[in-house]
C-alpha cells in the first residue's frame, strides 16, 4: 500500500459515511511534530494507588486486540473530557490521582491492562458481547451473561453497573461499597468497547478474532482490523500519524459538521438500561453490514474495506465520547436530573 500525497495541505473525507450525502472533506495539515499522550500506569490495591500506576507501567504490556487501541480509548476519552460541564469535570479531576493532573485519557486503557491480573480476571466478560452468529441482533436477557452464564457479564452490563456506581459519589466516603476511581475508569473504558462495533460480534468467531486475513500487506484479523488497524492507517496516510489532529476532524465533525445535527439524539438517555441496550444494537447492526460483510478467512483486505469503513470507527469513537460526557454530567450533576434506572 502506498498513498502519495502530492501537497502540504490534503483534502481528504474519511468521514463520510456512505449513506450521508452532505459534503464533508476537511482541510488536513501534514507533518504536525507533536507526539500522543503516554498512556496508561496500572495498580492494584495493595500499594497507593497514584504510586503504583506509576510503578507498574515499565512491567505490564497491553494484550493485543482487546478493544480499541489505545488511540481509540484517547479519543473516546478526551472528547468526553472537553464536554464535561463544572460539576464533572470538578469530580473527574478529584477521582483521579494527582500525577496524571486530571487527564481523565491517560488512563483510558488501565482495564485493558489489567484485566488479566489475578484480582481483575472476573473484569474479562465485561469487554464485549457475544450474540447469536448471523442474528445480527442484540437481546439483553440472551446475550448479556459470561462463558459460564453468569448473568449481566458483559460491556451492556457493566456499563450499567459502573453508572449506578457513580451515582453514588455525592454520598462521600462514608459509602464504602464502591471504589469511585475504579468505577471512573471501567465505566470511561467500556464506554469506548461498547460503541467498537466488532464487541458486539458473533459468538463462534469471538466477534472476529478467529478470522484470520490480510490487512494489507501484514498479518492480522477482522476483530483487529476494527480495533485498530483502521485507526492506524488512517493516522499513518492522512496525519502523519498525529492523534490530535485526527481528533480535531472528529471533533469538528460533531460541532458544526456532518454530524451537527445528530447530537441532541445522541445524547438522549433518560433510561441507562435501554440506552445501553440502544448502543449495542448499533454496534452489532454495523458488525453485521460494514464488519463482516462480504469477509472471509484468509482474505486480503485493503484501501476498498477501509475507505468504506473508516467513516464508522471515526463516528463511533465521537458517540462514545459525547454519551460517555453524557453519563458523567448527569451522575455528577448538582441538580435532581439523574437516570430513570441505574441497576
Amino acid at each position: 500500500m502506498l498513498r502519495v500525497l502530492s501537497s502540504i495541505n490534503a483534502y481528504i473525507s474519511v468521514m463520510c459515511l456512505p449513506e450521508e450525502n452532505k459534503s464533508c472533506k476537511v482541510r488536513r495539515k501534514q507533518n504536525s511534530s507533536e507526539e500522543m499522550v503516554r498512556l496508561g500506569r496500572l495498580w492494584m490495591s495493595l500499594l497507593p494507588f497514584g504510586f503504583l500506576l506509576f510503578f507498574s507501567s515499565a512491567f505490564i504490556r497491553v494484550p493485543g486486540a482487546l478493544a480499541w487501541s489505545k488511540e481509540g480509548h484517547v479519543m473516546t476519552c478526551q472528547i468526553a473530557q472537553a464536554l464535561l460541564e463544572p460539576e464533572a469535570s470538578e469530580a473527574v479531576y478529584q477521582l483521579l490521582p494527582d500525577y496524571v493532573k486530571g487527564n481523565l485519557s491517560s488512563l483510558c486503557i488501565w482495564p485493558d491492562q489489567i484485566r488479566h491480573w489475578y484480582k481483575y480476571r472476573w473484569t474479562s466478560p465485561l469487554h464485549f458481547i457475544d450474540t447469536p452468529d448471523n442474528a445480527c441482533s442484540f437481546q439483553y436477557s440472551r446475550d448479556c451473561h459470561d462463558s459460564h452464564g453468569v448473568e449481566d457479564m458483559c460491556v451492556a452490563g457493566a456499563v450499567k453497573n459502573f453508572t449506578s456506581q457513580l451515582m453514588h459519589y455525592k454520598e462521600g466516603t462514608s459509602d464504602r461499597r464502591y471504589n469511585m476511581t475504579e468505577a471512573l475508569l471501567f465505566l470511561s473504558h467500556f464506554m469506548g468497547d461498547i460503541h467498537q462495533p466488532m464487541h458486539v460480534g458473533f459468538t463462534t468467531d469471538e466477534g472476529g478474532n478467529t478470522i484470520e486475513l490480510h490487512w494489507f500487506r501484514h498479518k492480522s484479523n477482522l476483530h483487529h482490523v476494527w480495533d485498530r488497524e483502521i485507526i492506524l492507517t488512517a493516522l499513518a496516510d492522512y496525519y502523519d500519524k498525529d492523534v490530535s489532529l485526527l481528533l480535531q476532524d472528529i471533533e469538528r465533525n460533531y460541532t458544526d459538521g456532518i454530524w451537527s445535527d445528530d447530537i441532541t439524539s445522541w445524547k438522549h438517555c433518560n433510561d441507562i438500561s435501554q440506552c445501553v441496550n440502544n448502543w449495542a444494537k448499533e454496534s452489532i447492526q454495523i458488525a453485521c453490514k460494514w464488519g463482516y460483510e462480504g469477509v472471509e478467512a484468509g482474505a486480503t483486505l485493503a484501501d476498498d474495506y477501509f475507505d468504506s469503513r473508516v467513516p464508522f470507527v471515526m463516528k463511533r469513537i465521537a458517540q462514545g465520547g459525547i454519551r460517555l460526557a453524557m453519563i458523567l454530567n448527569k451522575v455528577f450533576a448538582d441538580s435532581e436530573e439523574r437516570f430513570a434506572t441505574a441497576t
